[in-house]
């Protein structure tokens, strides 16, 4: 019997679990540090997304496989070593993501007002971590650096009426202060152009489809920059065509104005007690691909900023961690430790590649690690302790309050 234990129950996790519960003889554990499953599917989707949430019904199929067990609760390199996980278990695949969001690192960065994305996200979706007060919404303007999927769900949450709101599945409390949202303007800001966003045309689209607000975009924005000739090149002219309709359109008077602009990147976040505006240099590419600056400058006005630039994973006590890249070292989904593979270590989702590609995207990635420990399983060393129930009894008797899923 191959005993394994998945960190982290996200998509990456859940997916990795499933791969291998079709493997005879294998047990898995999947243990997270929160007390529910499914990570960003839970908390990071945006809550007007009901489909893509629902998501979470598919892999809660898989936990309630015979052969996966849930310990929610359980903070790996905190209330469990790398040492004692390995006791247990004959492989571990951490697949605990990326949680943290990048942020400007710009001066005034650190001004109250001055957030990143994730931590938005994180709030308005009712993260156990975000405290029910970390956000009051009594900016008049914000500005949302970044022009992913995760800066269009940051705006659309913003600029929603409270009528929209309740068609929303949103925590009490979150409800309250989006209901009493001061915000009349969102600046979402691109350092590059149109054609380099990453954000999708169905998210770009839900942007204008946002009954409280009009969307403005200076048609001189959405010139210059190369098309993208990779397989992203028919999603960009998509949504270069989605932003030239709303060029052309003129604003209807809506309460909210959301603001899409292109080839701006931040220079420092204005203010002295609080954030009071976003200094921004235009942009261009070169022809070598290299963005620079080219010295034109403006102000924005606004008392709250919004960093969407992408997350980055954060080590854990024991695993190798490339700090520059965030992410654990690794070949194939093989732990690396000094460019050595660690035998019984694997890597799996945002933590193994960073943080790029959709939830499907997660499901090939587990697959390949998978694929890489069943290889291995023949000559993987056997934990010492083989009773499932020994790891459980020793972490109650820490003060470590298990949950199991279902509950």
């Amino acid at each position: 019997m191959l005993r394994i234990a998945v960190v982290g129950s996200g998509p990456a996790g859940i997916y990795a679990a499933e791969a291998l519960a079709r493997n005879p003889d294998t047990m898995i554990d999947v243990l997270d540090r929160l007390e529910q499953p499914f990570g960003l599917v839970r908390y990071g989707v945006a809550p007007d997304h009901p489909k893509i949430k629902s998501i979470a019904a598919s892999l809660q199929q898989v936990v309630e496989d015979p052969a996966v067990r849930f310990l929610g609760g359980v903070g790996v390199g905190t209330a469990l070593t790398l040492t004692e996980l390995h006791r247990h278990y004959d492989a571990v695949i951490f697949a605990y993501g990326s949680a943290v969001g990048r942020r400007l690192g710009v001066p005034g960065d650190d001004l109250p007002g001055s957030f990143a994305a994730s931590d938005f996200v994180a709030w308005y979706c009712g993260h156990p971590d975000a405290p029910i007060d970390a956000f009051t919404l009594a900016a008049r303007s914000v500005a949302v650096v970044g022009v992913g999927n995760v800066a269009l769900d940051v705006a659309r949450m913003l600029a929603k009426s409270d009528a929209e709101l309740r068609e929303v599945d949103l925590p009490d409390h979150v409800r309250r202060v989006l209901a009493a949202n001061a915000v009349e303007d969102v600046h979402l800001i691109g350092r590059r152009g149109p054609l380099q966003a990453r954000f999708t045309t169905k998210e770009l689209r839900e942007l204008g489809e946002v009954a409280n607000a009009d969307v403005i975009v200076d048609p001189d924005e959405l010139k210059g920059g190369e098309p993208d000739t990779g397989e992203a090149a028919p999603v960009a002219r998509r949504n270069l065509d989605v932003l030239r309709e709303w060029a052309e359109r003129s604003p209807q008077g809506r309460p909210r104005r959301i603001h899409v602009r292109f080839w701006w990147q931040p220079l420092k976040v204005v203010g002295t007690a609080a954030v009071a505006g976003l200094d921004l240099e235009r942009t261009r590419l070169e022809p070598d691909g290299v963005l620079t600056g080219t010295g034109e400058t403006t102000t924005v006005e606004a008392q709250m900023v919004l960093a969407s630039v992408g997350y980055r994973g954060l080590p854990l006590p024991g695993l190798p961690f490339d700090s520059e890249r965030g992410v654990v070292p690794n070949i194939d989904g093989r732990v690396l430790r000094d460019g050595q593979v660690v035998p019984g270590e694997y890597v799996a989702g945002w933590i193994k590649r960073g943080p790029t590609g959709i939830i499907g995207t997660n499901k090939r990635d587990a697959r390949e690690t998978v694929q890489a420990l069943l290889s291995d399983a023949p000559t993987l060393p056997r934990a010492p302790v083989r009773d499932p129930g020994v790891l459980p009894a020793e972490l109650a008797e820490r003060g470590v309050r298990l949950t199991s899923w279902p509950a």
